[in-house]
């Protein structure tokens, strides 16, 4: 349950002049630099049977200032690599709580770029906002007011592979409150055919994002191949242009995901899913990219920390549920279902399509995990510090 105001990211454009770009540039820099020296130190601490935590990773970068060849690191903000040290602690604290894999260092190339500054390293004033070690305000495109009387928390900078620049801005948003107690409830199962289908019946469309820009994406990725490597600028310009791409496609797919599940979100008050292990799915080469494509892992996510912000509850029933088996009028289970069958025949006589008849099990399945409480264990933390349900496998013998 959601208490007192909602914190959110809200995430604008900025075009900085040349010296921002050169002290962002520095500051990106220094923030892996530090970030990759203290796990490294970590690691060997480990190694030797010791413990070495955020405050001693602090009195490290200090001492790391006062040498000769990492005296660079004072001339930028020392927020921003102080809050890399904290994320690196995150990310210590998630590996011990077995829920994620050891920390990795940070890759000049592959890894994210971005600094994060905390008040005492900015100045926000009348939608004007001014970074620590800079004299002139960030142009920032606001393509959306914040919420009336927001102060930023933090603030954290980025520039994605296309080369364009974000500012978020953290803050809390009166807004978003709890909704009133509905008692809908809807069971979704996700597809590639239809992205999702609904209980109710309804279908909503695969837009497939990647499908529709495939064909400038590849001329783009083949004009990268023809650049040789080391060739400067005309590489830089042709690998830039296949990032725009990829760019363009993450953000109507991320576009179109937010209007589905803040609508379902606000029809329902339980919302049913599988609970789908996408990092295996993906390693059919057949369906990789339409799977990849079709972003169910994101719709969860979106699903989950929006229903903790407006009071709703999301059930993941367990994967190995045969939902598009069974059949939902009688309950009996089919011995096959292959992929190619999209409408079947009960032997009750009740014709069955797949997907609906999938989505009305898996509603029928968390209700009865919502109501009875049986069979359900922990699942994953949502952002709200609330874990979704998941039912324990239903199995019927043949």
């Amino acid at each position: 349950m959601v208490t007192g105001h909602v914190k959110r990211a809200f995430k604008y454009r900025f075009y900085p002049t040349d010296a921002q770009a050169a002290e962002l540039s520095r500051t990106f820099g220094c923030v892996r630099k530090v970030y990759n020296m203290a796990l490294d130190a970590r690691t060997r601490a480990w190694q030797r049977g010791e413990r070495v935590n955020y405050n001693a990773t602090s009195a490290m970068l200090t001492a790391w200032k006062k040498t000769e060849e990492l005296a660079y690191l004072s001339e930028v903000s020392s927020v921003p690599l102080q809050q890399a040290l904290r994320h690196l602690q995150g990310a210590f604290v998630a590996f011990w709580e077995k829920r994620a894999k050891y920390p990795r260092l940070k890759s000049r190339k592959k890894s994210r770029v971005s600094a994060e500054y905390t008040r005492s390293a900015f100045a926000f004033r009348d939608g004007v906002l001014t970074l620590a070690k800079m004299q002139e305000p960030l142009a920032i495109v606001w393509s959306r007011p914040l919420p009336q009387g927001a102060v930023p928390s933090t603030v954290t900078v980025s520039r994605d592979a296309a080369g364009r620049w974000f500012v978020s801005m953290l803050c809390e948003d009166p807004g978003v409150k709890r909704l009133p107690t509905s008692g809908g409830a809807v069971g979704i199962d996700a597809g590639l055919e239809h992205l999702l289908t609904l209980s109710t019946g309804e279908k909503i469309t695969n837009s497939r994002h990647e499908r529709k820009d495939r064909a400038r994406l590849v001329k783009a990725q083949r004009e990268l191949s023809r650049k040789a490597r080391g060739d400067g600028a005309n590489r830089a310009k042709a690998r830039q242009k296949v990032a725009l791409i990829h760019a363009r496609i993450a953000d109507r797919r991320r576009d179109t995901l937010h209007k589905i599940t803040t609508r379902l979100v606000r029809e329902n008050q339980t919302l049913v899913i599988e609970d789908l292990t996408v990092r295996n799915m993906v390693r059919n080469r057949r369906l990789a990219r339409a799977i990849s494509d079709a972003a169910w892992s994101d719709f969860r996510s979106m699903l989950e920390y929006k229903a903790t912000w407006y009071g709703r509850e999301v059930i993941a029933v367990d994967r190995w549920f045969p939902s598009s088996k069974l059949c939902h009028a009688c309950g009996t289970l089919q011995e096959k279902m292959p992929l190619n069958v999209r409408t079947w025949t009960c032997g009750c006589g009740a014709t069955h399509d797949r997907d609906v008849n999938a989505a009305k099990n898996l509603l029928a399945a968390g209700l009865a995990v919502s109501v009875c409480g049986a069979g359900v264990r922990p699942q994953r933390r949502t952002p709200g510090r609330q874990s979704a349900t998941k039912q324990k496998a239903l199995r019927r013998e043949p």
